[in-house]
């Protein structure tokens, strides 16, 4: 399935059905009067936040949503039916904006939220309606209220509790594949990833998150250079960020110098998120390679960087315990206090 994870969409609610004008006409019966029935209303749009999809594909090849305009009334004071309602449904983390797509109307972050976005217009009334002493037999009745239309935007960020982030052939494919199930396609040339990708970890019975991978970033990614920050929304949600540095590249230092001016020239507070630094690729490193890397990287985040290999499984586990206490504290679990104290789980993760 292709991922899509914006669409423009046209959606327009039911006019209102036209009450009727009728009398009553039968044997025996002179003075029937008015029987007529009135419309029904029109039917609505809704947005609905349903689990199971993960992306827009759906709204790619149909753009045009109306609901049904309500049936009319009829004699014998027959009223008419309401207009089928249009619903339409998105992944859950999917935001509704207004034409301008900047203005988010709506942030569809829970599974089994439903929205009303347009109203279907009121029936009118019959001349049944309408009849009285002064005037017992009206020969008028009342057209529907007219639909409300507009355009919107659909726009998914993706849930996951942690994100990666990366130059490109930094491995973060790699390392998705080697904690979840996910099968994203792994390559030696870079931009291997061009769609984002998701993956449960389960360290035990009880502990499950979320791990996404976004397309790597290049320098000037801000600016629209190689695949730009397109992806970076499907991170914003997310409770911290592990931030993958390539080992085997010449200057480490600056590989995270680069990914940290995207992050921040980027905003939505991901530059202000508890960031995981991971010096990836550490089974080709010589031990003093490991050393000189850590100790530049060191210099240049002022933080002890993990270091880890998702081909040999070498320090994935205390990351993945690392990253499990930040979704702990997101959620509310446990108090953010600053202790880097992890625990140890029996039966936990292991390659």
């Amino acid at each position: 399935m292709k991922f899509l994870d914006q669409a423009k969409i046209y959606i327009r609610s039911g006019a209102g059905g036209a009450g009727a004008v009728s009398f009553r006409r039968e044997k025996f019966i002179p003075n029937g009067g008015p029987d007529g029935g009135d419309g029904g209303k029109g039917g609505d749009v809704w947005v609905e936040a349903v689990e199971g999809l993960n992306t827009l594909i759906d709204y790619r090849y149909q753009q045009h949503f109306k609901a049904q305009t309500g049936h009319h009334g009829q004699g014998r004071q027959m009223h008419g039916g309401k207009g089928d309602d249009v619903v339409l449904r998105v992944p859950v983390g999917t935001q509704v904006l207004d034409e301008d797509k900047e203005t988010v109307l709506l942030d569809m972050d829970k599974a089994g939220e439903k929205v009303k976005l347009l109203s279907g217009g009121n029936g009118g009334w019959g001349n049944t309606r309408f009849k009285g002493p002064t005037n017992q037999a009206p020969t008028y009745a009342n057209p529907g209220q007219e639909f409300q239309e507009r355009w919107i935007w659909l726009r998914l960020k993706l849930i996951a509790d942690i994100g990666l982030a990366g130059l490109p052939n930094a491995g973060k494919s790699t390392f998705l594949a080697a904690v979840s199930a996910a099968k994203p396609k792994v390559a030696d040339y870079p931009f291997t990833t061009l769609t984002p990708n998701l993956g449960m970890v389960d360290l035990s019975p009880s502990e499950r998150f979320v791990i996404a991978d976004i397309p790597g970033l290049i320098e000037g990614a801000h600016e629209g250079a190689g695949l730009g920050t397109r992806f970076l929304g499907h991170v914003e949600r997310s409770a911290s960020l592990i931030h993958l540095i390539d080992g085997t590249q010449d200057d480490v230092a600056e590989a995270y110098r680069i990914i940290r001016g995207e992050l921040d020239a980027y905003g939505e507070g991901l530059a202000d998120k508890t960031e995981l630094l991971a010096l990836n690729k550490i089974d080709a490193l010589s031990p003093e390679e490991r050393e000189d890397k850590v100790a530049a990287l060191k210099a240049a985040s002022g933080k002890t960087p993990f270091l880890v290999s998702g081909v040999s499984g070498e320090g994935v586990t205390e990351l993945l315990r690392a990253a499990w206490a930040e979704v702990r504290k997101t959620r509310g679990e446990i108090a953010d206090d600053g202790d880097d104290a992890i625990p140890e789980t029996p039966g936990g993760w292991a390659p």
